[in-house]
């Protein structure tokens, strides 16, 4: 199998292909832009899912007019008062411990594809390197058929002068 054919055609590539790489000289690509464009889980926020505006916490029901409660109610809402005011702190705790946590996911991702942009950096790096030794010997081939040609005249003169040598050889004896 010739180089070219190795390089462009080969076992290596119809692996590379069904590993999903493949053949790239001719400009293709696989690049899907609603697989770059997706989000990175269903309920990412994104403008194409902004989240539930309409959804949030309200412990105790909007009071609608002014009202005078009474002496239970007024213990009742300020007891509640101080549960809600704790559970706000612990909130806040766990919300910024989930926007750490969302940080450091963002970075691992972002280092990752930093590491895919280096990886297919090198990959290019290589099949330029792969081409030029393709342009390279594809550059030898009309020495490679000097030679050859230059074989084949030699060894058409050698059998000329063979044929010759018999010839007056086989002269003499008769």
């Amino acid at each position: 199998m010739g180089l070219m054919q190795k390089l462009f055609n080969g076992s290596s590539n119809q692996a590379a292909a069904q590993s999903g790489g493949g053949i790239v000289h001719d400009g293709s690509h696989a690049i899907d832009k609603s697989k770059v464009m997706a989000a990175t889980s269903a309920d990412a926020i994104s403008p194409l899912n902004p989240g539930k505006f309409a959804a949030g916490t309200r412990s105790v029901p909007v009071i609608p007019a002014p009202r005078y409660f009474s002496e239970e109610e007024a213990d009742a809402m300020k007891q509640l008062a101080k549960e809600k005011t704790d559970g706000a702190k612990q909130s806040k705790r766990s919300y910024e411990a989930a926007g750490k946590i969302e940080e450091a996911d963002a970075k691992v991702h972002k280092y990752h594809r930093k590491y895919e942009g280096v990886v297919a950096d090198n990959e290019l790096t290589k099949k330029r390197a792969d081409a030029r030794l393709g342009k390279h010997l594809h550059a030898q081939r009309p020495a490679y058929a000097r030679l050859g040609l230059s074989l084949d005249q030699a060894a058409s003169n050698a059998e000329t002068r063979i044929g010759e040598i018999k010839a007056k050889l086989q002269g003499a004896k008769s």
